[in-house]
């Protein structure tokens, strides 16, 4: 007698992976790449002549981050 080779009942489907395109993903990370320079000149240059904002305020919030990242500060 020869068994025929039935799939298991009760066994679930898995779902096929489909790749997202590039298509779909440059906007985000053309989003988050200009993010994260916007954070970089913050953390790392907000002071001084290139300053955006007058004042010591960014430079007191983001103190420990530029620490952090090794950035000079004082």
């Amino acid at each position: 007698m020869a068994q025929s080779a039935a799939p298991a009942t009760g066994t679930p489907a898995v779902p096929a992976i489909t790749p997202i395109s590039l298509k779909e993903i440059a906007p985000w990370t053309l989003f988050f790449g200009i993010l994260a320079l916007i954070l970089l000149y913050f953390v790392g240059a907000e002071q001084g002549a290139t300053a955006l904002i007058s004042g010591e305020g960014v430079h007191e919030w983001v103190h420990d981050g530029r620490h952090l990242l090794g950035f000079p500060c004082h």
